[in-house]
């Protein structure tokens, strides 16, 4: 490999064209998938697009003030969030706010006395016998329904029988039974289950007619409930959140579930087992057996004997028909299986369970008996109009503090303004695009404080230019000629600008950890645009300085280029002196020359 020529470091030798092509093919990348994906506006937050905000407080029952806790509360807000999606809302927001409130933010577009109904009212949990179970139309061929419950039940020798039930996502079986006749097989489940026994029907009277009437009418619901799992698609996201949320526990209901992202659609019977029962329910690992993680139930007196006789009739069926379904709110959670009656008051469910998956599923049990109510303290109403308002106020903030900047820019830095301006367009197309891709990706939304913090970030992109631009200025004061200067400046700049924005990326993380609500926007936002800073002032400003600099209009110190040598007071340039012919003694003093 050749060396380098003397005089010219390996950053000056560098190909500057090559990081210029570069953040231009992420520019044009980026806003090709911003048109693609038809997202082309970031989605705004409910404060700029109007909406309805509601505050909800926790109360707890008499004696049981202790229930108000975090783990609690963030079990509130899931199932909150769950209720509301179920509205159709993807841009909804709920968080808690102190000890004890929730806040609800629905963007317009929602009825919010529906909405407000929606999260204000206490978590539904059942358990269920599942009657028919099979891949929701649209889905993809996948693991047998049972899949997520299938398992075994194997009381253990202690005073308290325990089950092992199975939650696995992996499953052997496959369905072999259409939509039709899996409807018809619940149908008979169902006319099975509701046929009045013999002494019934002959204390009730002697006439054959109430029995005949009864069976007409069982027939009737079991035909209706068999039409509804025919039509039943859980593939539908309007779909998941509300099949059989309204249903009563004494009635049969269709219902939705989930399975390693598969979605299947389940034909429930009548509740056996309320969430109330439900004494306690936790997430441990179980390392003795390495079954892994499970979730433990402790059930109240009556419960236990409720969910002792529900699994002792469901350990006598195969498959589906061993199998409860879990329903929180409408919705299958689980849906282990058994193959004898669980006795003691405590059962166990295992299964291939993340750490996560299993205190989720241990959260929805306990909010099933969880002592908290939700009172409405505020509905609030943002207009669209008011949020327009705000919006447009932020947007002239941000121009007129953009206006400041290239003023700045062409009245003390004159021809390098043709580096800073093009740097700040480039920070902002990206900051544009990037925040209109988030919406759809990660439901970031445009909220107010988030315009503040991009119009804040106008500032610390600027500085950065300013600390290259002096920079050079320095060297040129030296004595120096442009091309050098631009090489000795850029590491000492690049120096300051790496600390400079670290402190500010710094303050914005951990203004985002600490914070909730929409001051978290402006984290987001001030920490996005000082990752772009940095991304372009390497990529964009270096690379193009590097190449003016090599144009004469700048490299010849023109009065307007802002680099004037005479204007900035810059040191003659260094001469050497030299020798006299023959002579071996140092270089002679100037004054004696």
């Amino acid at each position: 490999m050749a060396a380098p020529k003397r005089g010219r470091s390996a950053s000056a030798q560098s190909k500057p064209g090559r990081s210029l092509a570069l953040i231009l093919i992420a520019i044009v990348a980026l806003t090709g998938g911003m048109f693609a994906s038809g997202h082309t506006t970031p989605r705004l937050g409910i404060d700029l697009a109007g909406g309805t905000s509601i505050t909800l407080r926790a109360v707890p029952e008499k004696g049981q003030e202790s229930a108000i806790n975090k783990a609690n509360m963030d079990t509130a807000v899931d199932i909150m969030n769950r209720r509301v999606n179920g509205l159709g809302v993807s841009e909804a927001e709920v968080q808690t706010q102190g000890s004890r409130n929730i806040i609800v933010n629905i963007p317009k577009g929602t009825n919010s006395e529906q909405a407000r109904q929606q999260v204000g009212t206490t978590a539904k949990l059942y358990f269920r016998p599942v009657l028919a179970t099979e891949a929701s139309v649209g889905a993809a061929a996948s693991p047998s329904p049972s899949a997520s419950g299938s398992a075994s039940s194997s009381p253990s020798s202690s005073a308290s029988p325990k089950t092992t039930a199975s939650s696995s996502k992996t499953g052997s079986a496959t369905p072999s039974a259409s939509s039709t006749s899996q409807g018809r097989a619940a149908s008979d489940a169902l006319k099975a289950d509701s046929t009045p026994s013999a002494s019934a029907s002959a204390s009730a009277s002697a006439s054959a007619t109430p029995s005949a009437s009864s069976s007409a009418a069982a027939s009737a619901a079991a035909a209706k409930l068999e039409a509804q799992y025919t039509a039943l698609d859980c593939s539908k996201k309007s779909v998941q959140n509300t099949a059989g949320r309204d249903a009563k526990a004494t009635d049969a209901t269709v219902a939705c579930g989930q399975v390693s992202g598969v979605w299947y659609k389940y034909v429930l019977g009548p509740a056996a087992v309320d969430g109330t029962d439900v004494k306690k329910a936790a997430a441990v690992l179980n390392t003795t057996t390495a079954a892994g993680w499970q979730v433990t139930m402790d059930f109240t007196g009556k419960g236990g004997d409720k969910f002792a006789k529900v699994t002792g009739e469901l350990a006598k069926n195969t498959a589906p028909q061993n199998e409860f379904g879990i329903v929180l709110d409408g919705q299958v959670v689980s849906s282990p299986s058994v193959s004898s009656s669980i006795t003691g008051g405590s059962a166990e469910i295992s299964g291939s369970f993340s750490q996560q998956e299993a205190q989720s599923l241990a959260n929805m049990l306990s909010y099933g008996a969880l002592p908290l109510t939700f009172k409405t303290d505020s509905v609030t109403t943002v207009t669209a109009a008011l949020g327009g308002e705000q919006l447009h106020a932020g947007l002239i903030a941000g121009a007129i503090g953009l206006a400041l900047v290239v003023i700045y820019l062409l009245i003390f830095y004159r021809g390098l303004s043709v580096i800073a301006i093009p740097s700040l367009l480039v920070s902002a197309i990206l900051t544009y695009v990037i925040m209109a891709l988030l919406g759809p990706g990660i439901g970031f939304a445009l909220n107010l404080p988030a315009v503040c913090g991009a119009i804040v970030a106008i500032g610390i992109t600027a500085d950065s230019f300013i600390v290259f631009f002096e920079r050079i200025r320095d060297e040129i004061r030296e004595g120096r000629s442009l091309r050098p200067s631009v090489e000795r400046a850029w590491p000492r700049a690049r120096r300051t600008i790496l600390v400079s924005d670290f402190v500010s990326f710094l303050a914005a993380a951990v203004l985002f950890i600490v914070t909730v609500g929409k001051v978290q926007g402006f984290a987001f936002t001030l920490g996005l645009t000082t990752v772009l800073d940095v991304v372009v002032v390497f990529l964009f400003t270096k690379p193009l300085m590097t190449i003016l600099a090599r144009r004469k209009f700048f490299a010849g110190g023109h009065k307007w280029s802002g680099i004037d040598p005479k204007a900035l007071g810059a040191k003659p340039p260094l001469r050497r002196t030299r020798r006299p012919a023959g002579s071996a003694a140092g270089p002679v003093d100037p004054k004696e020359a």
